[in-house]
């Protein structure tokens, strides 16, 4: 891709996953973090890094504005620190192709980075270590790897996983005989053949790798447990690792202890898990009546198709992290389906539904699979998003979240283009609108914000096509647009919503803190009511005063003066840590981490939702000490 071409990309899509635009008077650490996320990132291929592009546009607006050529002062000094630099600083040695160009008579350099072979990850810093100095590529951001991304690099290297890993103090007494003779049953109707079903169960265990030779015997590994595992064992060795159906009145999370919802916990060996939570969510989901052309009985179709309910129940089980103690939770709200998992998706966001699987769990996976329960190939978003659109209904919606990690999904009850959203759309008849927009009209309506990926899915556009037309609907009037790069998101505008009956759409928005990032998450930019947006301008009016004050603010500022200007920020007007963090230009972890927190230990800063710290909807105000 040409440097040319690469600024025209900027200024049409913003900076995405595989290119990132760099000022870059010299060669800082910021460049070598993207070099470092770009060298790492599993399946990218790579990616480019435009030095000599800055973005126009304000601090307080950091979404809006195009990027302007500011140019390399001296490209042969540049290239050579930075070719340098890449070959000394780096655990590896990278060799990046770096191109000088001229664009609008001013010269910027193209550098291309290569992604490096499996064995040669993780690329880290040298000077900073693991896991601080190793960087993956997410969206347009450069983000520290977790344990769970490093894990990944390693296994890959060596074949060894976590689920394969022996559990200390089990034996096979802990083996639950009936789970073992629920997988022979299952793995005969897919395959009576088998070799492994004439094997006995010790046999069977040590050929699943839910066992392994241990001081001369053989002892259940962590896959073995979660798979096969009797009761007593699942609460000995994994007491959280259980799956919750919960049933929430309304539209949002219930914040007051004191109203009570059902809840039914599933503490089963998974190969029995998966069943039991499948049948507790599909008999207690709404039916819509239907009766079919040339048949006198009536059918009582699901709200959401059954087989998408199962991909998302066994996408949960088989892709947690099952180091993090805690349940898988599948909520039950008025209008959608939540299911959220320990763990963040091992895969970038904008690779769902990509052919190919990145497995935290490959023994619990291929368990699954022998029992037709789970497929392995990657595909099991694509026909989710594939069955819903099928039978009409809103294209589900997924978030990995890092910073919170765990993955969350997100599907409506709610069926496009009814004669009550034709009415509806009516009312913007002026407008001229396309089939494609129209959908995403409804869709934002529903669910309270829509980004790039969401359009695409909804429409089976390409990435320049929605962007294109979510500016379009930006510029009616009837969307607005948050975040920037690869985390730009829209949400609806007074002006969408008027005359829309505020019980529809009060709480139905999915975006959570981290900007960008369509959710399953209670929380919501939509707004009670669908005000938000306004809510959000009067915000920006109460910060104008402070804007000069924002502006200065550098790499060099000291620590103090920025948390006294984030306490005069959060006296305005409650702010969120994602909002903070553009806002200050910062990362949302390094907002959390050396900021927000000691600001709320000082008692400087008070939590919106004190008893719940990592809410979805938690901000921060100033408290009265200040």
């Amino acid at each position: 891709m040409t440097a040319q071409e690469l600024f025209n990309q900027l200024n049409q899509l913003d900076e995405h996953v595989r290119v990132e635009a760099k000022r870059a008077s010299e060669v800082g650490a910021s460049v070598l973090e993207t070099v470092c996320s770009l060298s790492n990132e599993p399946g990218l291929g790579g990616g480019w890094i435009l030095l000599g592009v800055a973005k126009k546009g304000g601090v307080l607006f950091p979404g809006f504005g195009t990027y302007e050529v500011v140019g390399v002062d001296d490209p042969d000094k540049v290239s050579a620190d930075l070719a340098s630099k890449c070959a000394s600083e780096f655990n590896q040695m990278i060799r990046p192709k770096i191109e000088p160009a001229t664009i609008n008579n001013k010269t910027v350099l193209s550098v291309f980075v290569p992604e490096l072979p499996d064995s040669q990850k993780p690329v880290f810093l040298k000077k900073r270590g693991l896991p601080r100095g190793a960087y993956r590529r997410i969206g347009s951001s450069d983000q520290h790897c977790t344990e769970d991304d490093l894990t990944t690099f390693y296994q890959s290297r060596q074949g060894e996983t976590f689920d394969g890993g022996i559990v200390s103090g089990a034996n096979l007494t802990h083996i639950d005989p009936a789970a073992v003779r629920e997988y022979r049953k299952s793995r005969a109707e897919i395959n009576p053949d088998a070799e492994e079903l004439r094997w006995d169960d010790a046999e069977l265990m040590e050929a699943l790798g839910a066992a392994k030779v241990s001081d001369g015997g053989l002892t259940p590994t962590v896959a073995g447990i979660l798979l096969f595992g009797t009761s007593a064992a699942l609460r000995r060795f994994f007491p959280m690792t259980r799956v919750d159906y919960i049933r929430v009145p309304g539209r949002e999370w219930v914040k007051d202890p004191d109203h009570r919802f059902d809840t039914v916990e599933i503490r089963s060996p998974l190969i029995r898990a998966v069943r039991r939570a499948f049948s507790a969510v599909f008999d207690d989901l709404p039916k819509a009546f239907a009766l079919p052309p040339g048949q006198v009985e009536r059918t009582d179709d699901p709200a959401i198709p059954s087989r998408v309910i199962r991909e998302a129940i066994v996408n949960a089980v088989m892709h947690r992290s099952y180091r993090v103690s805690g349940p898988i939770q599948i909520i039950r709200y008025q209008n959608r389906l939540e299911i959220r998992n320990p763990g963040h998706s091992l895969k970038s966001e904008d690779r769902l539904g990509d052919p190919g699987s990145i497995l935290r769990n490959p023994l619990v996976a291929a368990a699954l699979h022998e029992t037709n329960l789970a497929e392995t190939k990657g595909s099991g978003i694509r026909v989710m998003r594939e069955l819903m659109d099928q039978v009409g209904l809103t294209p589900p919606t997924f978030e990995s979240d890092r910073d919170g990690d765990q993955f969350i999904v997100t599907m409506l009850f709610h069926h496009f283009l009814s004669p009550e959203d034709w009415e509806w759309l009516r009312r913007f008849s002026e407008h001229a609108l396309s089939d494609e927009e129209a959908r995403a009209l409804v869709f934002v309506r529903e669910t309270g914000a829509i980004n790039n990926l969401a359009y695409r899915d909804l429409n089976k556009v390409d990435t320049l096509n929605a962007s294109s037309h979510l500016r379009r609907l930006r510029d009616r009037g009837l969307l607005e647009m948050r975040g920037k790069g690869a985390e730009t998101y829209y949400v609806p505008t007074h002006d969408l919503l008027l005359g829309w009956p505020a019980s529809t759409h009060g709480n139905s928005g999915n975006l959570a803190g981290k900007s960008g990032n369509l959710t399953g998450k209670s929380g919501n930019l939509a707004g009670k009511s669908g005000n938000l947006t306004e809510s959000e301008r009067q915000g920006n009016s109460l910060l104008a005063d402070l804007s000069e004050e924002i502006a200065s603010i550098g790499r060099k500022t000291d620590k103090d003066t920025l948390m006294g200007l984030i306490c005069k920020v959060c006296a305005r007007n409650e702010m969120s840590t994602s909002e903070l963090a553009n806002l200050f230009r910062k990362t949302r972890q390094h907002m959390l981490d050396f900021y927000l927190t000691p600001l709320v230990h000082e008692g400087r800063l008070v939590m919106t939702i004190p008893d719940t710290p990592h809410h979805p909807e938690q901000k921060y105000r100033a408290s009265d000490l200040i």
